[in-house]
């Protein structure tokens, strides 16, 4: 026999036993003597047998598996996110099977078609930045296979979420822009389909009001694809119009680094003449030159509480209540924005 080609009717044979005899002294079943269990073993690994992981799927109508569609797996929170769900799995005995979009719909829908016809048990999804058409989505719903998202909440689908406040997080990053004395800051924003970039918009503009500070919509340009090419296009096109500013706020880390690359090489000192925050805290954050504000998202956490969410939804058998469970963010204030690097005092001295 073939190492690795090894059934349990080869067993059988072997030992001059019956199939279901191998098949009961494998999972240690009672009834098999410990002679005749220590030989089936024995043989096993012997020939690196492995149970058909198909004809095991079809007995028991589940296959382990989950699959995880993710835009891209060179984000540093998306690794971070994959890890979470990975360490989930792990526990709950599942292999994971991801997914790239690469940002694409088409790419995602087809990614979809693919996890369901390898039956997987559930699929945890970050929708693309170009997704609209909910439909390939909606078929998972309605063929019953357990469906979760995380970062990007997708509005309609009768799902569970996990995201973060990004209202919140995109809030106290211009707040603290503010606090640093700017009053012209830019926002280099997310595309308005997405809940994520809606919602960070919507925290820029709250703080702004809520500090009298009055919109001027030229500081305000989508950057759709979050790229730094395209921040860097946004950013000289602002600089180019002439219009004073003092501060700037990306909807992520990359649109933020074009950002700087533009100020830094028409001269501008950052943060003395513009302070930049971003939004993610990439790894290269802290290396870049000056290093990058940012706001921090727990990428860990969110894996592991979205894979929680499906798994429930696996173990119930049945749909169970859709939940959206929000996390916090973290502001993290490095160089790029810190212009008041020393506390204020306005209190007279003594000398005075």
């Amino acid at each position: 026999m073939k190492k690795g080609q090894v059934t349990i009717k080869d067993i059988a044979k072997e030992l001059n036993v019956s199939c279901s005899t191998v098949s009961r002294a494998l999972k240690d079943f009672p009834g098999i003597s410990p002679a005749t269990k220590q030989a089936v073993k024995d043989l096993a690994k012997k020939y690196n047998y492995r149970p058909n992981a198909i004809a095991l799927s079809l007995r028991s109508q589940k296959t382990n598996i989950i699959g995880v569609i993710i835009p891209e797996t060179v984000h540093f929170f998306f690794s971070t996110v994959i890890s979470g769900i990975e360490d989930e799995a792990m526990k709950e005995g599942y292999n994971v099977m991801i997914c790239q979009s690469n940002e694409n719909y088409e790419r995602e829908a087809d990614s979809i078609d693919a996890l369901m016809r390898s039956r997987v048990d559930g699929i945890l999804v970050c929708i693309s930045r170009e997704t609209d058409d909910l439909a390939h989505l909606q078929r998972v719903v309605d063929d019953g296979i357990p469906m979760a998202f995380f970062d990007r909440l997708v509005e309609g689908m009768n799902a569970s979420s996990v995201i973060i406040d990004d209202y919140e997080g995109a809030y106290e990053a211009v707040e603290h822009l503010i606090t640093q004395g700017c009053k012209q800051i830019v926002h280099l924003s997310g595309p308005d389909n997405l809940f994520i970039g809606r919602k960070r918009k919507e925290g820029y503009v709250s703080a702004l009001e809520d500090h009298q500070i009055t919109l001027d919509e030229r500081y305000v340009v989508e950057c759709r694809q979050g790229t730094k090419e395209e921040a860097e296009s946004a950013m000289q096109g602002l600089l180019d119009l002439n219009i004073p500013i003092d501060g700037v706020f990306a909807s992520n880390d990359m649109a933020a680094l074009g950002a700087l690359k533009v100020i830094k090489k028409a001269g501008l000192q950052v943060p003395e003449d513009i302070a930049i925050i971003g939004f993610s805290d990439w790894q290269f954050s802290a290396l870049v030159d000056p290093a990058l504000s940012s706001v921090a998202q727990p990428g860990y956490e969110m894996g592991k509480s979205v894979a929680r969410l499906m798994f429930n939804e696996i173990e119930q058998k049945e749909k169970i209540r859709s939940e959206v469970i929000i996390l916090d963010t973290q502001l993290i204030v490095r160089e790029s924005s810190n212009k008041r690097k020393a506390p204020v005092n306005l209190a007279p001295s003594a000398n005075d």
